[in-house]
């Protein structure tokens, strides 16, 4: 089993570790055993109360199956998959645990022995080949209403027919006829005073395309000219969830090289999208543990990786540019993706900017994962997903706000969902309040 680093935050520092540094299964098992502090947040066990399935029952088998004392049996595999990934147990942890991390690994080890579905093995080979997944989602795009019913207000659809996976009281992100990469030439001269790349994400670049779009409508506004960096491929972040270390290896490396090669030309790669952004910045890092100069590779060029509005209030001037504008008359709620708040400590920046035009109204808690939980959780363990789904828009709608905001399109997939086809409440992310208020 591979032992990677653990990236944490410590008083607002990203801090370094290999696990060994902070803890061995054999001193730390009976102190966790006595804690559980992680229980009452802890997203599966929420929905699914089994100890089993808890942060410190994971820690045990995994201490059993690091000691040699435990086969990743199917049982086994049921168990390590059922995690969510929200790292809500190593936000409270007192030991700062890295849970999530070495169930990643663990992944990995399960798909080695046994396989990969054939559907994800579909998905993943999509997401190596950008020209492949150009072609395969404009032939959604074709044919998208011959089996699901469209609500554009919304970028989502849902089936016509009961299938194996997609039901029909199922909302799915809906397909648009260009991508954003596509839509937009390479290079936009917004006045040449500065430049950033912007990595867009898959979903934003395929689904949510008004993301990208109002991006490119601030970065006018700021007079920052974009690069849309158009040969970039997937973070791989769906892949390293699910195990499949193969493609990680192969878009990883073809990321951190292209981005080698545009770097020293701008100032900043800006991504609106958590799980993209803590990939990028964070998790390649991780992933290369044991390929030193991959690893120092990843580390030097990620360091000009932001999110969006992370970089957008604390490098220019669009908080003051925004205050100078009329308010928008819609109350705001907003959700802090699991890759945001707790993996980049990024929570009060979008605020920051969208209550300059808009009243904001917090849910119970923000924090809180909305249970998306990745490719697996979304397929094999829906009824999971389904259920974590559930209280997170009761929240929202508790809140009575017109709109619920999240910078990751992951978030806005499971949350359109749980909210349901006739939610009044809508979905933005910040990118596109923001564009909103500047443009009136």
């Amino acid at each position: 089993m591979i032992v990677p680093i653990k990236k944490y935050f410590q008083n607002g520092v990203i801090m370094s570790k290999m696990i060994e540094d902070i803890f061995s299964f054999d001193e730390v098992q009976e102190d966790c055993i006595k804690c559980g502090k992680c229980i009452p947040v802890c997203t599966i066990h929420i929905v699914n109360p089994d100890e089993v399935t808890s942060p410190r029952g994971f820690i045990d088998l995994l201490g059993a199956y690091k000691q040699g004392n435990l086969d990743l049996d199917k049982n086994a595999k049921d168990i390590f998959e059922s995690c969510f990934l929200c790292t809500n147990c190593v936000d409270v942890c007192p030991k700062d645990l890295p849970v999530d991390m070495i169930i990643e690994q663990v992944r990995s080890d399960i798909a080695e022995k046994f396989g990969i579905a054939w559907y994800k093995r579909a998905f993943f080979l999509l997401l190596r080949y950008r020209w492949l997944n150009d072609i395969a989602f404009k032939l959604g795009w074709a044919f998208q209403t011959c089996g699901f019913k469209i609500k554009g207000d919304i970028d989502s659809m849902h089936s016509r027919l009961n299938l194996p996976i997609i039901k029909t009281d199922r909302l799915m992100p809906s397909l648009r006829k260009t991508s954003f990469l596509n839509a937009h030439p390479e290079n936009i001269d917004n006045g040449g005073k500065r430049k950033v790349a912007i990595f867009i994400g898959c979903l934003a670049n395929y689904n949510y395309r008004d993301v990208g779009d109002s991006l490119l409508e601030i970065l006018e506004a700021l007079e920052i000219d974009a690069f849309l960096a158009k040969s970039q491929k997937c973070c791989s972040a769906p892949a390293y969830f699910t195990g499949d270390f193969g493609t990680v290896d192969s878009l990883a490396k073809f990321n951190i090289e292209y981005f080698e090669g545009f770097s020293k030309d701008v100032e900043a790669i800006i991504v609106p999208e958590a799980t993209c952004s803590a990939m990028l910045k964070i998790d390649y890092e991780h992933y290369f543990h044991d390929q030193p100069e991959w690893k120092a590779r990843a580390k030097a060029i990620m360091s000009k990786v932001y999110m969006a509005t992370e970089w957008l209030q604390n490098h220019t001037e669009l908080e003051a540019l925004l205050a100078s504008k009329k308010k928008v008359p819609k109350l705001v709620t907003y959700h802090d993706p699991c890759h945001a708040r707790k993996m980049q400590g990024i929570h009060e920046e979008p605020r920051n900017l969208v209550r300059q035009n808009y009243n904001i109204v917090e849910m119970s808690d923000s924090n809180a994962c909305c249970g998306f939980g990745g490719i697996t959780m979304q397929t094999e363990k829906y009824h999971f997903a389904k259920a974590a789904g559930i209280p997170k828009a009761a929240m929202i709608e508790k809140t009575g706000a017109e709109i619920v905001s999240a910078e990751c399109s992951a978030c806005r997939m499971q949350i359109n969902n749980a909210m349901g086809v006739e939610s009044k409440t809508i979905f933005k992310n910040p990118i596109e309040l923001i564009a909103e208020a500047l443009r009136d």
